[in-house]
């Protein structure tokens, strides 16, 4: 995982191609049973959100009438924060033998799921439905900081060995077991298996492939600002490793 891509700027870009690029990496293995669909959860962002859209106006100075007293008082600034309609894509695994059911649903978690707000309000509202349904549950958690989201209790994913990131399945119908993939910053992603209708046997989702290719395909290494600190931040030892591998890639690359 590159840590510059969960900065806030870029993370909604990201979040669009790789859901797309998980499809993708998907697919060929579930045919020619299932098809990947990409669906979209919509819900609305007021002026909470981490970057909201702002109009600034200054108010035009009028003359006081003749006589009048001046007040003592500097310019106001009219600030609108407009409320933002948010779409968050998911993937779905249908079932073209059984009348396209639901057999999995693939969330990639977002920012604002861990945030408090609308938009992990929504987020837990699907996630208390597909549970309540008899479909599989994967989550997709690749940033480091906001509060637990996934349906792992958090008391029980806080017992597991420190992890920055962390992909949890539900299988449907024992909802009282997880399986659990967490994994640092420095390690490669793994390959989650993904959970189909009985008596098909799982097939795997190569994360780290999904992710290089979105990388390259998305020109990351251009537009990142690597010159500064990772954002959200790293630790300082983390910080250290990433600036060393930038300049690894960077004398490899003679840029």
């Amino acid at each position: 995982m590159d840590p510059y891509l969960e900065h806030p700027v870029l993370w909604e870009g990201v979040h669009t191609r790789l859901i797309v690029a998980l499809a993708e990496e998907l697919q060929p293995r579930l045919d020619p049973r299932y098809v990947t669909s990409v669906e979209e959860r919509v819900f609305i962002e007021g002026p909470q959100r981490r970057i909201p859209d702002l109009w600034i106006q200054r108010l035009p100075e009028h003359p006081a009438p003749a006589g009048a007293a001046q007040p003592d008082s500097g310019t106001a600034t009219i600030v609108e924060v407009e409320d933002l309609e948010v779409r968050e894509s998911r993937i779905e695994v249908l079932d073209a033998y059984n009348e396209l059911k639901l057999v999995a649903l693939i969330e990639l978690v977002s920012p604002t799921n861990k945030a408090p707000g609308p938009g992990r309000e929504s987020y837990l509202a699907k996630q208390t439905e597909t549970l309540a349904r008899d479909c599989h549950l994967i989550e997709i958690d690749l940033h480091r900081h906001g509060r637990h989201v996934s349906s792992i209790p958090e008391w029980r994913a806080q017992r597991l060995p420190s992890y920055d990131y962390l992909a949890c399945v539900s299988r449907w119908p024992r909802r009282n077991r997880f399986e659990i993939y967490s994994w640092k910053l420095r390690d490669r992603m793994p390959s989650i298996m993904i959970p189909l209708a009985a008596p098909d046997p799982d097939v795997p989702l190569d994360l780290q492939a999904a992710f290089e290719h979105v990388y390259t395909v998305g020109r990351y290494a251009k537009r990142v600002r690597y010159h500064e600190a990772c954002e959200p931040p790293l630790a300082d030892e983390d910080q250290s490793w990433a600036s060393a591998q930038i300049a690894q890639v960077r004398a490899e690359s003679g840029a």
